[in-house]
């Protein structure tokens, strides 16, 4: 059955491994991760919603009756389970589109935590291309190459030119139906339906005018400290103070500060944690000027 509405179809991708976090990520999928209040998955789902009336879709295959769970709970209109292989980020636009869902397709990461204006976004989208992808500037990464004319001229290592402005891609993107119909079954990596789309002269539009915006990858323990300081700072808290996920039991004496503890950490009493995220069998060690 085709949906004709207008709403637009957002996809919150939730189906990675969370490798650069474990053992945290042993037992909780990473956009499930706890990011001082909630997890990633319930704040990307927050930023959708500012949109209006959306459907909002995720996909999951590691531990994925977690975010299915989850998504029932949030009242996402459905979780899409890859399996036995994660089917990239093709994979999952294709399966939307061939279900019959129409109105557009905004994608956005469950492993980042971002503050950008996805209602400019998505506007200037709909004005410049069928295929639109937000930029960021995070000279670490900076793969994106881009044109004179504002679209993808190509991705460093992968394909196209190697010259024009540098640019980090957001992992947040905008396709038309028109485009969703022209991704073929059996494509994964989107990558190589965006180089399609370049030769066949409907180079992606990237979006630049929000290059300075709040991006941080949460996949690794200085990108989680990052990320809860970050919403610390959105939630009007001192983003140098304790979070202590609900549950957790604090001895008598403890003193915390600059500091993530999750359920199952080992606290001494009389302990001094500074600087540090630890939870079930594992304590890392985090810079202050992480």
């Amino acid at each position: 059955m085709t949906r004709t509405d207008d709403k637009l179809n957002v996809l919150i991708l939730a189906a990675g491994l969370g490798t650069r976090l474990r053992p945290l990520t042993s037992e909780i999928p990473k956009p499930l991760v706890r990011v001082y209040d909630k997890s990633i998955l319930e704040i990307q789902m927050e930023r959708a919603k500012s949109l209006g009336d959306v459907r909002l879709h995720a996909n999951a295959h590691y531990l994925a009756d977690q975010i299915v769970s989850e998504g029932e709970r949030l009242g996402f209109e459905k979780v899409w389970v890859e399996t036995p292989e994660i089917l990239g980020t093709a994979g999952p636009l294709r399966r939307i589109y061939a279900a019959g869902y129409r109105g557009g397709l905004l994608i956005m990461n469950g492993d980042a935590y971002c503050n950008f204006d996805l209602g400019a976004f998505v506007r200037n989208a709909r004005n410049r291309s069928e295929v639109a992808l937000l930029a960021v500037d995070f000279p670490k990464v900076n793969t994106f190459r881009v044109g004179a004319d504002g679209c993808l001229a190509g991705v460093a290592g992968r394909f196209g030119a190697d010259t024009g402005t540098a640019a980090t891609f957001s992992g947040i993107s905008w396709y038309s139906d028109e485009a969703l119909a022209r991704i073929r079954d059996g494509e994964f990596d989107i990558r190589e339906f965006w180089k399609q789309e370049i030769a066949a002269g409907r180079a992606p539009f990237v979006d630049m005018s929000q290059l300075h915006a709040t991006w941080i990858d949460m996949g690794s323990p200085e990108g989680l400290m990052a990320a809860v300081e970050a919403r610390l700072a959105e939630c009007g808290r001192d983003k140098n103070e304790a979070v202590v996920e609900p549950g957790v039991v604090i001895p008598d004496g403890v003193k915390i500060a600059h500091s993530v503890i999750f359920k199952g950490a080992e606290i001494q009493p009389g302990e001094t944690i500074e600087n540090e995220i630890r939870g079930k069998g594992f304590s890392w060690q985090i810079p202050p000027n992480h």
